[in-house]
């Protein structure tokens, strides 16, 4: 027989004599449980943690261990403010309800990291989890949460990202809200939120539909969602959805509207698997307060914007997050006479990415509801469309995932592969013969089984010569041309370090000797491997040659040296085809041409731009051809046998080009302006070829490089006032993937100084990546795309108290 309501007010009271401790507002709890099953109503028991302490424990875990077997039907357990609760014992008291547990919500936790992570790693059996924490940065949730539905993790603010598994043992979540998050890499996301199976209701920010007469259920300026005054609400807090709207939009069963419901109405979704098991997990590798939180990691402007949504709006016109369609001017609209007023509030990061919306119901089919806005048939086919033209979701535009095994065996036997079995054969393997197809399916199989990339850093110091405090501060690197295990970077001292980057060991290292400032030139000469040239910001020159000379007690060699006549402010180098000749630019309009063997400078080409030319290429194949970017918005092609007075021709940008590249063919000219204007030009005469149409921040001072990876295949854009590579194909112009940097620190905040292709190996790249907070390293970071970043060590924290500025590639 079930124990009575009142029986269970009294194991607490004779439970409090016995430890000596007071009587909290359980009672009251208690009577109100009672109330609910006298009016023939749920029988909930509300237990309200605020205030409960250490010595309240016992009598409060003698009642929960019997709940299962009393008229109690389920139980909610909340925490609005500070708890001084040990939080082993919060635990203890939460598991002891077990199946009768219905909702968690956490909102302001003061349980500690353990806590947490004892959460995340053995779950809970709750069915609705409200859990808020500035401890969250890296999520994966790996516990048990068998009977989990519903799932908030709103103003999180230091969660970023996800592990690879989180969720992937949550058959039954089918809400899940995370606005005001740091979220922002589209591509990790999905990867994600793909082990959801039942996932129907997601949300990134709140579009909240009010109308022009009336109040909505919540406003801009109302905050009591918001992060300073957590909610003990019993669900997610979705604003009010009108059911006329909803039929007005779109032609839905009985069924998809209740799912369009707001979360309050669908608390009694049933989990069809029990013996399923959930993900869970946290990273608490930093702890920051709100009012140290990082700017440069908040939304764009614009964080609540609004629309009027008519009655025949098209996914387009909803959304406006994608930066095509902004809130400029309002779509008016009527829906029985009412004008509907459609208002974004706590959005995170990622609904300010290019194509957003769309990417998210393309990306998940079974979604029915994105950011409190219905999907209707027409925002799921517009949405296909635009994922299809905007991007690719495996390399080389393969349609289906293939095993590596599969890919082999066709190799071994010499079939062509599946992916080319098509009427229309790809450009990039014609009829699936190319020498390169079956390399290329097997990068496209590699990539489509993890969307984390394996990136760490090179752990490249000083204690390998000798110094116990000695650390370097890379400013420019190169790889080697001919050797895939060699790597340079000059440094911010004047230094100039070869490095094995495989094995990570110092191979020759060339201190500054106080003749060099910042290294910001750098090239290997290609039939001479042990040779290059190096140029720092003070205008010194060197050739430098480690392959004959003796090497030092610690087995390191040293270089021999012979020096140029100095340029002045200098930004770039670069050697011709032949080794015979270099070109150097900086801050002025010049570009001085030197004679490698004779160790002269040749000449001096002046006024070439209006302004500085930061970065000069020779092309790959030709030794008199050559490229200059300037910050006077040109770009220009010159020829040495036609004495470069006047240029072959000029290509022009809307704002300041930052540098330029040739194709390795020399086919195209692959241009960087400020502020992610990257443009790939026809090498022959300067015209436009594709524009990667890469979205700007407003910013200035976000100096962009580019350059070619898998040989002209794909392009890799990074910019020093934002956190993210960009892989696009070069083809088309198709995003491939976003690679985000995380920084390890408490309040470091990660950025792309420069990177480069990795010549010899598919989807590798190194990134020079720069923290601005708290002043510390710049690292070198590897990625390989190909790899699981399972065996990920991350890179290490550090960084690096150099301003950002426009010099150098």
């Amino acid at each position: 027989m079930a124990i009575k309501i009142p029986a269970l007010g009294s194991i607490y009271i004779e439970s409090c004599r016995r430890h000596g401790a007071p009587r909290t507002g359980f009672l009251s709890a208690l009577f109100k449980a009672d109330v609910k099953k006298s009016r023939h109503e749920l029988c909930v028991l509300e237990i309200l943690l605020d205030h409960v302490k250490d010595v309240d424990f016992h009598p409060l875990l003698e009642v929960t261990t019997r709940i299962g077997d009393s008229e109690i039907e389920a139980v909610d357990v909340l925490n609005e403010s500070s708890c001084a609760l040990n939080g082993e014992y919060a635990l203890v008291l939460i598991r002891s309800i077990d199946q009768k547990l219905r909702i968690v919500d956490l909102q302001d936790l003061s349980f500690g990291k353990d806590f947490l992570w004892d959460v995340s790693q053995r779950g809970l059996q709750c069915q609705v989890l409200n859990l808020r924490s500035s401890h969250f940065r890296k999520l994966n949730l790996v516990g048990e949460f068998l009977r989990l539905h519903t799932l908030n993790l709103d103003y999180s603010t230091m969660l970023s990202s996800f592990r690879e598994d989180c969720f992937s043992s949550m058959p039954n979540l089918m809400c899940l809200s995370m606005c005001e998050t740091r979220i922002s890499n589209l591509w990790t996301t999905i990867a994600a939120l793909s082990k959801l199976p039942s996932l129907v209701e997601l949300r990134f920010q709140n579009w909240i539909c009010c109308n022009d007469v009336g109040s909505s259920g919540s406003s801009v300026g109302d905050d009591q969602t918001g992060p300073s005054q957590p909610s003990n609400a019993s669900h997610l807090e979705m604003p009010p959805i009108s059911l006329n709207l909803l039929i007005d939009l779109d032609v839905m069963t009985e069924q998809a509207i209740r799912n369009l419901l707001p979360f309050s109405m669908n608390q009694n979704f049933q989990n069809a698997n029990e013996d399923s098991s959930d993900d869970s997990e946290v990273d608490f590798s930093i702890h920051l307060e709100n009012d140290q939180l990082d700017s440069s990691h908040s939304a764009p402007p614009g964080w609540n914007r609004e629309i009027n949504l008519p009655s025949e709006a098209t996914s387009a016109a909803l959304s406006n997050q994608n930066g095509e369609e902004s809130s400029e001017g309002a779509i008016s609209g009527h829906v029985a006479d009412v004008s509907f007023k459609y208002i974004s509030e706590h959005a995170s990061p990622i609904c300010f990415e290019q194509h957003y919306r769309e990417f998210m119901i393309a990306s998940i089919p079974q979604l029915r509801v994105l950011d409190n806005l219905p999907i209707r048939n027409i925002d799921r086919e517009m949405a296909n469309l635009t994922f299809f033209k905007h991007f690719e979701r495996l390399p080389y535009r393969r349609s289906d995932k293939e095993s590596v095994v599969s890919i082999l065996q066709k190799r071994e036997i010499r079939a062509i592969p599946s992916s080319f079995r098509t009427q229309k054969q790809m450009p990039m393997d014609p009829v699936g013969k190319s020498q390169h197809s079956y390399a290329r399916s097997l990068c496209a199989a590699k990539m489509g089984s993890s969307a984390w990339a394996y990136m760490h850093s090179l752990s490249i110091s000083g204690n390998d010569l000798g110094d116990e405090n000695g650390s370097f501060r890379p400013r420019q690197f190169e790889y080697h041309p001919t050797n895939s295990s060699l790597m340079v970077f000059g440094t911010l001292d004047g230094e100039v370090v070869v490095v094995n980057h495989e094995k990570q060991k110092i191979v020759s290292y060339i201190p500054s000797f106080g003749t060099m400032n910042s290294v910001l030139g750098l090239c290997w000469l290609k039939h001479f491997p042990s040779r290059l040239i190096a140029g720092s910001d003070n205008g010194s020159l060197k050739l430098y040659d480690f392959q004959h000379f003796p090497s030092t007690s610690n087995g390191l060699r040293t270089a021999s040296s012979v020096t140029f006549d100095e340029f002045d402010q200098l930004t770039s180098v670069h050697v011709n085809s032949t080794d015979e000749l270099f070109l150097a630019s900086g801050y002025s309009k010049n570009v001085a041409l030197y004679d490698i063997n004779s160790g002269r400078r040749l000449q001096v080409f002046t006024d070439m731009h209006q302004e500085h030319i930061n970065v000069v290429k020779f092309s790959n194949q030709s030794p008199s051809i050559f490229a200059t970017s300037s910050f006077d918005q040109d770009i220009k092609m010159w020829d040495l046998r036609q004495k470069p007075i006047r240029p072959c021709y000029t290509a022009t940008s809307s704002k300041g080009n930052v540098m330029v590249c040739f194709s390795p063919d020399d086919h195209y000219l692959l241009a960087s302006a400020v502020d992610n204007e990257v443009k790939q030009l026809l090498a022959a005469d300067g015209s436009l070829h594709l524009d990667f149409q890469i979205p700007a921040t407003g910013s200035s001072q976000n100096y962009t490089r580019s350059y070619y990876l898998n040989g002209k295949d794909y392009i890799i854009s990074g910019s020093c006032d934002e956190h993210v590579v960009r892989v696009c194909c070069a083809q088309t112009g198709r995003r491939l993937r976003d690679i985000s940097l995380e920084g390890k620190a408490s309040g470091s905040s990660m950025f792309v100084q420069s990177l480069r292709g990795d010549p010899f190996r598919p989807f590798n790249m190194s990134i020079l990546a720069a923290y601005t907070r708290p002043s510390s390293k710049s690292e070198i970071v590897k990625v390989n795309l190909l790899a699981s970043s399972e065996c990920n060590k991350e890179a290490s924290s550090g960084g690096s108290s150099f301003p950002f500025n426009s010099m150098g590639g």
